[in-house]
């Protein structure tokens, strides 16, 4: 449920913090006052969109923070945990701040999140339904889900979803091989003398580089030689550096005893010297022996080359993708050859699963017609005490064509009324005046109020353009549906007023030179003198206050 609402630099209201409690509250006020500016305050930090005419002016920033208590269990713990947000104590915090730029920030719990999952977890709270609101039940679209919500139908209706994704997913299989296989047939020719040529050509990944490197390498070879030439002369000019060495050294060992040892680290590096020389000696012959510098094998080299490079441009693809379009080719013939087979398992594949489907869809819609007999029936029955005795409620389940088949079955399902006896039934959003439509939106909220996740139902005006008993009874219905949800009401009916458990009272007045928004708790006196206010006027008389006691249930 809601707990609390803190608001911020908001029109009318600068500052103001709203405790809430479980059952029927109800928000009176004068015209003007600001009971739409608590509204639209709630629904922006429920995720509606922002607006910078909210803030407050002479601010730069409004913001709203409500602070839910929900059950364990409830539905919206399972989106925020796939959103990483923590839930402690089972207390969600949901904030909006909105600039005077107009530009918002949301957060649930101080982390922040887009406005998209604000709107969504604020869903899972609270419901807000105005007298000429075209969301929710009044939106068509949302008639099958409820009534499958009534009917406990909700696992029902998502095999039937889980077999039409089969069907469809089999479908636009079968779709796509018939496309591959019909294109592969007209390619049939080009593809098979592909495939010949590129096996003759018989591409290996990596080879281009390969190629391009030896070519460049072959490109240089006459001055390689030359410099392997020179390098070998020069180490060998003549008595050659090895035989230097050797001689620089004997000379040095022939004096090694005399020098008192500083003739060893001088010998040593020339050992070492002889040595490294013998190496590149032999390096330089094996490189010599490495080069081939036959022109038949550059011409090999090339050969292949441009052919791989040329085989590329014709094929538009890289030169090292050519092995892969050649097996990419080869399996678009295979499809000619295997093809007739796939499509024939597809198709069968296909009508297994339309049968499935079309099964559980009709099974879905008998119980959907069970379902809608006795929502019918126990909606009917709340319209009697609504002042709307000579009102049916009908709930039209038709048939769609195959063409119009979807993931939630065979059926349209729409909420239809006839308010007269023998008039048609027509759209629930068309049929009913605004009185009226409050009234059937009030009986349906009671009947459906034992299937639905969202723990927080606001009414704004639920009782506009009716009075006296009827008023009354939508006060009593209000009172019955509290039971089982936290009911927010703002209301102009002292009837409705009267069943309240907490009564906030919305007003307008100077501080500061400026104009504010303040809500007090009535209780007592100051609640049954707003009621008498709502029965007579400004000039509350005695006899406004007796009917506000006989309202409050108080003695006279």
């Amino acid at each position: 449920m809601l707990r609390r609402l803190s608001i911020r630099n908001v029109v009318l209201i600068d500052k103001l913090d709203l405790d809430f409690h479980e059952g029927l509250s109800v928000l009176t006020g004068e015209t003007g006052a600001g009971k739409s500016i608590l509204l639209d305050s709630l629904g922006l930090a429920l995720g509606a969109r922002a607006d910078s005419g909210l803030v407050r002016h002479g601010n730069d920033k409004a913001s709203v923070t409500a602070t839910f208590q929900l059950p364990a269990g409830h539905p919206v713990f399972g989106l925020l945990h796939e959103q990483d947000i923590d839930i402690e104590d089972d207390e969600l915090v949901v904030r909006r701040v909105v600039t005077a730029d107009g530009r918002s920030r949301a957060y649930i719990n101080d982390q922040s999140v887009s406005i998209g999952i604000l709107r969504d977890v604020g869903n899972y709270c609270v419901e807000i339904q105005g007298q000429f609101d075209q969301h929710g039940l009044l939106d068509p679209t949302t008639h099958r889900a409820t009534l499958d919500a009534h009917g406990n139908l909700t696992q029902a209706a998502l095999k039937v979803r889980d077999h039409w994704r089969n069907w469809r997913e089999t479908q636009k299989e079968l779709a796509s091989a018939q496309a591959r296989i019909t294109k592969a047939r007209e390619e049939e020719e080009w593809l098979r003398h592909a495939v010949d040529e590129l096996d003759k050509l018989a591409p290996v990944e990596g080879e281009e580089e390969q190629l391009a490197e030896e070519r460049q390498f072959l490109m240089h070879g006459e001055k390689l030689v030359a410099a392997l030439g020179d390098a070998e002369n020069d180490l060998s000019r003549g008595k050659g550096a090895e035989s230097a060495i050797r001689s620089a050294q004997r000379h040095l060992e022939r004096e090694l005893e005399k020098a008192d040892g500083r003739f060893e680290p001088i010998i040593e590096a020339l050992d070492r010297a002889a040595i490294e020389l013998e190496e590149a000696m032999r390096a330089i012959s094996a490189a010599q022996a490495d080069l081939n510098l036959d022109s038949g094998h550059q011409e090999n080299v090339e050969e292949r080359l441009f052919a791989l490079r040329a085989a590329a441009r014709k094929y538009n693809v890289p030169a090292d993708g050519l092995h892969g379009l050649m097996l990419d080719f080869r399996r678009q013939i295979e499809q000619l050859e295997f093809g007739e087979q796939e499509l024939e398992r597809l198709k069968e594949a296909g009508a297994k699963h339309r049968q499935s489907f079309v099964e559980a869809a009709e099974k879905l819609h008998e119980a959907r017609k069970k379902a809608a007999a006795k929502m019918d029936a126990a909606i009917n029955a709340e319209l009697p005490p609504l002042r709307m005795d000579k009102a049916r409620f009908i709930t039209e389940i038709t048939a769609l064509e195959e063409n119009e088949w979807g993931p939630d079955g065979l059926d349209r399902v729409q909420f239809t009324v006839s308010t007269n006896p023998g008039s048609p039934a027509g759209a629930l959003n068309k049929i009913a005046s605004g009185g009226e439509l409050s009234r059937f939106l009030l009986a349906l909220k009671v009947v459906l109020a034992r299937v639905s996740a969202v723990p927080t139902l606001v009414f704004d005006e639920v009782d506009s353009g009716v009075g006296g008993a009827t008023a009354a009874a939508i006060g009593e219905r209000l009172h019955l549906l509290a039971q089982e949800r936290q009911i927010l009401v703002i209301t102009h009916s002292p009837q409705v007023a009267a069943r309240g458990r907490t009564h906030l009272n919305i007003a307008k007045r100077e501080d500061a030179g400026a104009m504010v928004t303040r809500v007090n708790e009535l209780v007592q006196d100051a609640r049954r003198e707003e009621i008498a206010r709502m029965l007579a006027g400004h000039s509350i008389t005695a006899e406004a206050r007796a009917a506000a006691d006989s309202l409050l249930g108080l003695p006279a």
